[in-house]
Order: C-alpha cells, then sequence, then structure tokens
C-alpha cells in the first residue's frame, strides 16, 4: 500500500508502526564482547511453553505479537522448521534473550527474533547476543544478513543495528489490531504506545 504525503488515519483499535528492514552484505569487523558473565545456547526443537515464555518475557513491551496470536501447529511449523535456529542467551542459569535465526532462503540469513529481557537492557547483553548472531550467520555460506525492527521497539534499536554493520535498505508502515484489546498482550504492555478504542 503506498500512503500519500502527509497523515493517515488509523482506525480506533488498530495500531500502526513504521517498520524499517535493514541488511548487511559482507561480514563485518568483529566488534568485542563487553564485560558480562552470558553464554549463549542453541535450543533444538524449542518446547512451545518455553518458546512462548521467553517470546512474551523478551518481546511484550515492544508489542511482538504476530507468534503469540499462533496456535500450537502454526508455531510449531515455524520454529521447528529445517533451517530456523533457535537460540537462548543465559544469564546465571536462566534464559533471559532470544535470538531466532532463518537460513531458509539460500544465500541469505535473518534475523527473525532478537531481544533481552528488560533487566538486561543497557548491560551489553544485546552486544555480546549480537556478535555471536554475525558469527553464527556469517559462518553460513550466506551474502546478506538482515533484520528489521519497528517504532514500538527500544527507540535505540535502529542506531543499535547500524553501529552492528546493517544499512536500513527499506521503510513501511504496519497496521495491526491491537493486541493488547483482545487479550493477546495486557492492556498495560508497551505504555510508550497509546491504546485508542
Amino acid at each position: 500500500m503506498i500512503l500519500p504525503d502527509g497523515y493517515s488515519d488509523v482506525p480506533a483499535g488498530k495500531i500502526a508502526a513504521v517498520v524499517t528492514h535493514l541488511e548487511m552484505k559482507a561480514r563485518p569487523e568483529p566488534r568485542d564482547d563487553p564485560p558480562g558473565s552470558w553464554t549463549l545456547r542453541k535450543v533444538d526443537a524449542p518446547a512451545l511453553y518455553w518458546y512462548r515464555d521467553l517470546h512474551r518475557r523478551v518481546g511484550e513491551e515492544w508489542l511482538w505479537f504476530s507468534r503469540a496470536r499462533m496456535n500450537d501447529a502454526e508455531l510449531a511449523a515455524i520454529i521447528h522448521a529445517l533451517g530456523i535456529e533457535v537460540h537462548a542467551l543465559v544469564v546465571d542459569g536462566r534464559d533471559e534473550g532470544l535470538l531466532e535465526l532463518d537460513f531458509r532462503e539460500p544465500g541469505q540469513c535473518e534475523l527473525v527474533y532478537f531481544g533481552v529481557t528488560a533487566g538486561l537492557i543497557g548491560t551489553g547483553a544485546a552486544r555480546f547476543l549480537m556478535n555471536r548472531a554475525l558469527e553464527m550467520a556469517w559462518s553460513r555460506d550466506v551474502s546478506r544478513v538482515w533484520v528489521h525492527t519497528c517504532t514500538f521497539d527500544h527507540p535505540s534499536a535502529v542506531a543499535f543495528y547500524q553501529r552492528s554493520g546493517f544499512r536500513p535498505f527499506r521503510r513501511q508502515i504496519e497496521i495491526a489490531d491491537d493486541p493488547r484489546l483482545d487479550g493477546t498482550a495486557p492492556r498495560d504492555a508497551a505504555r510508550h504506545v497509546p491504546i485508542i478504542e
């Protein structure tokens, strides 16, 4: 959909975000890991309850709702698919970060989900996680790694991705039902995005 220059109304009960797609087409220079006691573990065939819990704890504040709305069969078909890798950032024995890589398209890797729980924001954990993500992505036969984020995300997300070596290449507007109105997310989630009923 192409919107005209200027303002466009968003219907009540909906949310709208500007989505920015970013990519890198060459392996970036490695960045130093920040100090911290994080580890990363690959989760083969993740249990749905485990995935849903971590996805919620990492993404609820940023209105990650698409996976939350999926039934078990739909979710399993994605996260158990050949070419999908799910990893957890582990802190003090707890899973506190989510990294999902999609290698299903030949020559490409998409960072489908990337984030840490609220208590780790600003600690360097996301830098550690991104360093591992890029190592894993570029260890394969790929010529492009890409990610997308939106205006519901942390205000520093685009700058973080750019510092990591990604460059913006596309912008879109996403309009969806507000997940706080149908119970997919709590009403007090994402206070930086007002509810309009």
